[in-house]
């Protein structure tokens, strides 16, 4: 796989949940992963996972994960072929792109002159509708339309529309066409205005790049991998199946730091009804500490089935029950929507 993706090593410029993931799908690639963490971080799950890890900074942010010249310096010593952006904060970081390429790396995502025009805000989108895809220069592959519950402008359970898959037409906004003709390439998450325009346009793993993992049965960080060198994709493309992409997230207060007690989704792998594809994946196991500098994202959990209401009944049984985590979580909100999907209601009934 590593000769056919053409990269041996990359830094994964992330933190939490879905750091964790992107290192477990370069493990199954056979690529070489390297963490990144702050002081406060070194035992972190995503740095026990990893191949090898460098440290970064100070547990504050933009000391540490968000530093471009600290993680681009931390690419350089660990002797990496390329840095693969995690969060839309950095996957959509201009400066941080054209910092990469100018020390002779690889940057897996669209290039800093097309952030600068469509992206760099590193702004995850949270519109009520939008679309996933894999851009190439053939255009958008994997097209996948989202509709998203939010809390606090973070969406917190995506999925795909009750009438997708089943015959419907997508219709796409006429710019979501252009983003192959300005040179965006790699994975897209987009918010769509309520005028049918594009708003959000972000790169990097956003909790909406499940939906379309478990939607097509494809990977999301080989897609990245593939598009920074020019790789292509099996053509057998699947039936694309309904998909639900759910986030536990901490309520602990601002700046309160705690510890995880018990087990969360991910820790033990979920089991799925017949039909059912359903995966979690957590940044924490018991006795970890959740830093009080962070946004303590615990886990996410998806599904892919033959209906969305399947899918929802899925994510929702595998985040119910849950045994003291140790920490307070959203998990009963996030709960009463993925069970208003599974009721085949998509907003509250008063």
């Amino acid at each position: 796989m590593v000769a056919q993706l053409g990269i041996e090593s990359v830094l994964v410029a992330g933190r939490g949940p879905v750091a964790c993931a992107v290192v477990a799908a370069c493990t199954r690639l056979g690529v070489k992963a390297v963490a990144v963490h702050s002081e406060s971080e070194r035992s972190a799950r995503h740095v026990r996972l990893a191949d090898d890890a460098v440290l970064l900074g100070p547990p504050p942010a933009t000391e540490s994960y968000l530093a471009v010249d600290r993680i681009v310096e931390a690419a350089r010593r660990s002797g990496v072929r390329a840095v693969l952006p995690v969060t839309p904060a950095l996957a959509g970081n201009a400066r941080l792109a054209a910092a990469v390429v100018a020390a002779g790396l690889l940057w897996i995502g669209p290039d800093a002159e097309v952030l600068e025009r469509l992206g760099g805000d590193g702004v995850e989108p949270a519109s009520e509708r939008g679309l996933l895809a894999w851009v190439t220069a053939d255009g958008l592959r994997f097209v996948t339309p989202v509709a998203r519950d939010r809390a606090a402008g973070i969406a917190r359970v995506s999925w795909t529309p009750e009438d997708w898959p089943g015959g419907a037409a997508l219709e796409l906004p006429p710019t979501a066409h252009r983003l192959a003709d300005v040179g965006w390439r790699g994975l897209v998450t987009v918010g769509i205005a309520p005028d049918g325009d594009l708003a959000e346009v972000a790169a990097g793993f956003s909790l909406d790049m499940a939906v379309l993992e478990r939607a097509h049965g494809v990977d999301a960080v080989e897609l990245a991998l593939r598009s920074a060198t020019g790789g292509s994709v099996r053509a057998d493309e699947r039936a694309p199946r309904a998909a639900v992409a759910a986030q536990l997230r901490a309520t602990l207060p601002p700046g309160t730091a705690g510890r995880v007690t018990g087990r969360l989704p991910g820790s033990t792998r979920p089991v799925a009804p017949e039909g059912v594809e359903l995966l979690a994946v957590t940044g924490y196991e018991p006795g970890d500490r959740l830093d009080g500098w962070y946004d303590a994202l615990l886990a996410t959990v998806s599904a892919a089935g033959p209906d969305t209401r399947t899918a929802a009944g899925a994510v929702s049984d595998a985040l119910t029950g849950l045994s003291d985590a140790g920490v307070p979580h959203d998990g009963a909100e996030v709960c009463a929507v993925l069970q208003r999907l599974t009721a085949g209601r998509s907003v509250p009934t008063g």
